[in-house]
């Protein structure tokens, strides 16, 4: 498990709520240099779909880490979408998620965390593919 992901999955079990945007962003960020406070207060306002249940915060911090790791070219974004995309009947909208996992009687504390472990993984597996100078994640 990388180094990132452990972050996200301490930032999801922590007592204090960080959306999920946050629990995206704030570990590719320390990666990246930038300051975690920084990171928070940027990815504050991306949670809950923008706060209105439009596209899910965990896509957005993850097309913030891809911009931050400098592979934020239109190509690259609408590849990380598209593999969400995939994995979700074609949605990424939070609202529509949401209402899906409920319909399917899921909670939405796991489906969050799912969606923001799934935006991790495929964000660094985009970095990897694009080259190594890109993102410096160990793995354990």
């Amino acid at each position: 498990m990388s180094d990132i992901m452990k972050k996200s999955e301490e930032m999801r079990a922590s007592a204090v709520h960080y959306n999920c945007a946050q629990s995206v962003l704030v570990p590719f960020a320390e990666k990246a240099g930038l300051d975690p406070e920084a990171a928070l207060k940027l990815s504050a306002c991306f949670g809950s779909g923008m706060n209105m249940g439009s596209v899910c915060g965990a896509v957005t911090g993850g097309l913030m880490a891809l911009g931050l790791c400098g592979a934020g070219d239109r190509e690259t974004c609408q590849r990380f979408c598209r593999k969400i995309r995939e994995n979700h009947d074609g949605m990424l909208d939070c609202r529509d998620l949401l209402r899906v996992n409920a319909e399917k009687g899921g909670e939405r504390k796991p489906h969050c965390d799912g969606m923001v472990f799934e935006a991790v993984r495929t964000a660094e597996e985009i970095l990897a593919e694009k080259g190594p100078g890109l993102l410096n994640s160990s793995e354990s």
